[in-house]
């Protein structure tokens, strides 16, 4: 697989599970000392990255949460985020200003704060009340936030399932590894059909709506310099619909909660006037040892690893790395 790191794959995400104890450790902790909410708090890929865990904890429970933006929460009074609220950060480098920033207000309102990062000794892993730290570059933190959100779920009866989950989860990261090695041949077919475009149009929905609008904003616009549109599969028929044309680059995200229908939807409209769709469906993608209850839970994850591969197609064809940046920690703003 192209530039695929098996090896480092399998001990980042190995790290991420591994993390079980410590967060089981944290829930523990914040069921004793009592608490009224949870802030899911981030900037850019790490707020993305956080919508799909507000959008469970919702469904499921009535337990108060919110994914916010850092930068926004901090300009805004909300009289509900204070000595009573949990306030979950994340960072991968472990120096991403906006979220220290964010981490240093909530402490200030009297939150109860951890975060997930790959660097213990980082200014990030120092600030926050809890620090939990996997193998250095690891991303998504998607299992961690799995493990953290279904935790508290458990905690309160509403989530049953968890020691279920956590055993079936413990052979995801060789799965994972098969879910990348299937995407390959659909990720390679992509980027060299759209290597001369630079316009593409994302659609997703429940879990995945987070997952959409990261890969459209944190890889394709910010790694590959690609125009796009991200807009959420309920709200394409209320005007986007009106951008795509036969050779738009259409990209839907399908997973296998709720909200299917509306991305069916969407695929319907597409098969009628678009002839450049891409369907990327976890439904499409066995993962051996995860039952059928589960697999809803896990689409953000899978179809990080699968457009993961859609990323290394896309740096090789357009000969555009994905470390390249022009103002992002390049230029002061």
């Amino acid at each position: 697989m192209l530039g695929f790191k098996e090896e480092e794959f399998l001990t980042q995400t190995r790290s991420a599970l591994d993390l079980q104890g410590q967060i089981e450790e944290f829930v523990e902790s914040i069921e004793q000392r009592g608490f009224d909410n949870v802030f899911l708090i981030g900037a850019g890929g790490t707020y993305a990255a956080m919508l799909p865990y507000e959008h469970l904890i919702r469904s499921r429970s009535t337990l108060p949460v919110q994914a916010a933006i850092g930068k926004e929460l901090m300009l805004t009074d909300n009289p509900t985020f204070g000595a009573g609220s949990i306030a979950v950060f994340a960072s991968v480098s472990g120096t991403t200003e906006d979220v220290l920033e964010a981490i240093e207000y909530a402490r200030s309102r009297g939150a109860y704060t951890i975060g997930f990062t790959g660097f213990p000794e980082s200014p990030f892993a120092a600030a926050v009340d809890v620090a939990l730290v996997t193998e250095p570059k690891t991303w998504p933190f998607d299992l961690p936030l799995l493990l953290l959100s279904t935790r508290i779920l458990n905690g309160r009866g509403e989530f049953d399932d968890y020691d279920e989950l956590t055993r079936e989860l413990k052979s995801l990261p060789e799965t994972l590894v098969e879910v990348a090695r299937q995407a390959e041949p659909l990720a390679e077919a992509f980027a060299e059909k759209n290597k001369d475009a630079d316009y593409h149009f994302l659609v997703g929905a429940g879990n995945l709506w987070g997952f959409t609008y990261l890969y459209s904003m944190c890889i394709l616009e910010e790694m590959q310099w690609l125009r796009t549109t991200r807009v959420h599969g309920a709200e394409f028929f209320h005007g986007s619909l009106e951008l795509i044309e036969e050779d738009t680059s259409l990209l839907l995200f399908v997973g296998e909660d709720e909200s299917r229908p509306l991305m069916e939807r969407v695929g319907k409209f597409a098969e009628n006037y678009n002839k450049n769709t891409t369907v990327l469906d976890t439904k499409d993608y066995e993962l051996a040892g995860i039952s059928g209850k589960f697999r809803a839970l896990l689409a953000p994850l899978v179809l990080d690893t699968v457009t993961g591969r859609f990323s290394k197609h896309l740096e090789r064809v357009r000969n555009h790395s994905l470390d390249l940046r022009r103002y992002y920690r390049v230029v002061e703003y």
